[in-house]
């Protein structure tokens, strides 16, 4: 894939002339994975948070996903308001909007309470999504755009397995308050640091240019519902997993998850493939195929002899589709661009569409698993996948085309 004539107003391509800037790229990056745990800190101790809040199973899951609904709804709209605050600004207040209402959920004594600073936390989270990606474009030179974005890319699935991790650990010690607490001055303390490392004056506001129209995002948006797709066929299967292991193969909850955490960072490493991959001059269109590997997989997860090493291994390969595939759509947005500095904007398609993907995708998996015949679950993946890497190699056509700026 080899990256096009970028617009000589271009913001990245102002602030990467000199290279890459990796010491900051190293902090926003840990930005990203901070408010990946904050988004995750209740999956290692909902079931203490469910029995001290009086909350059911059903309010639980709208407690965890409410973040993602949020990013579902507004995320365009919020690629523009990041335009007009600036990338550096909105990062920072998101990470401080996020540390604010992770510290109000320690005061939470009800449902209602807890949704309600959730959904607020759902729209700091929203702006360092949108916000750090567009930001990794300015801080990387031209040829380490797609390494970038590809590493970039692994925040979830590090953050989360983070989470999981040592929210298990400190929940059991601190209570789940106590964890949540935590959470909420680490991510305080990132605010912080980013306020401290990155330039924040009105300057960043003047740099963009001319306000992308609805034709202009045509191609993110065809990118975007690619990552939709892949989002909604592979994300559940990750999430269901320990459900299956317990249910189909013996194992105990505290097993599961622990195979879980191990299938959920197979992710991050799809991600890191894409970026060497790239770096090596691998095609866009060529790196897409590789999405077809979920279709047999989901097989030998879902239809084949039934046995636990099947299940895992099947399990195994669409998580890291998911990474890779994921990775690829961070690292092709810059080439579908009009302009780089409308990445703020194409950011936030890209966070609508993988939000809502994240969403749907397990309350359907879960419809569809709890019916008689599970491998109708092979039949889903196939079609979302194939029509996913269909997309893909559209896009790949075009972002080998000159980008034309006037």
């Amino acid at each position: 894939m080899k990256p096009r004539p970028t617009s000589a107003t271009s913001e990245p391509g102002q602030e990467s002339e000199q290279g890459t800037q990796w010491v900051t790229f190293a902090v926003v990056y840990l930005g990203g994975i901070v408010a990946a745990m904050s988004f995750g800190k209740f999956a290692s101790v909902g079931p203490e948070v469910a029995g001290q809040l009086g909350l059911s199973l059903s309010q639980l899951g709208w407690i965890i996903s409410a973040v993602v609904g949020v990013a579902a709804v507004a995320g365009l709209p919020a690629g523009y308001v990041i335009r007009r605050l600036g990338t550096e600004r909105s990062l920072v207040a998101g990470l401080a909007v996020i540390a604010a209402a992770s510290g109000a959920s320690v005061a939470a004594g009800d449902f209602g309470w807890l949704l309600t600073v959730r959904v607020v936390e759902g729209v700091g989270y929203l702006l360092v999504i949108i916000a750090c990606p567009a930001l990794v474009l300015r801080l990387a030179h031209e040829r380490d755009r797609g390494l970038a974005l590809s590493i970039w890319a692994t925040f979830v699935p590090v953050g989360l397995g983070a989470s999981t991790l040592v929210g298990g650990v400190a929940g059991a010690a601190l209570g789940w308050r106590g964890w949540i607490g935590l959470v909420a001055g680490l991510t305080f303390v990132m605010a912080l640091v980013l306020w401290a490392r990155l330039p924040l004056g009105p300057a960043r506001r003047a740099a963009a240019g001319a306000v992308p129209r609805a034709r202009a995002l045509t191609w993110p948006a065809l990118l975007s519902a690619s990552f939709c797709l892949v989002v909604l066929v592979t994300l559940p299967v990750v999430v269901l997993l320990p459900t299956l292991l317990i249910e189909q193969h013996g194992r105990s909850a505290a097993a599961a998850g622990a195979m879980t955490s191990v299938i959920s960072l197979l992710s991050a490493l799809g991600g890191l493939a894409v970026g060497l991959l790239l770096r090596r001059g691998a095609g866009l269109g060529v790196l897409a195929l590789s999405g077809l590997l979920a279709v047999p997989a989901a097989w030998l997860l879902y239809g084949g002899d039934g046995s636990e090493a099947s299940s895992l291994a099947g399990a195994g390969i669409i998580s890291i589709e998911n990474g890779f595939l994921g990775a690829l759509v961070f690292a092709a947005l810059p080439l579908v661009l009009e302009r780089l500095d409308q990445a703020d904007v194409g950011n936030g398609v890209v966070a609508q569409m993988g939000s809502l993907g994240a969403l749907l995708g397990p309350p359907l998996f879960g419809l569809v698993a709890g019916g008689p015949d599970l491998q109708a679950l092979v039949l889903i993946i196939a079609v979302g996948m194939l029509t996913a890497v269909g997309l893909l190699l559209l896009v790949s056509r075009r972002a080998a085309l000159p980008r034309h700026t006037g």
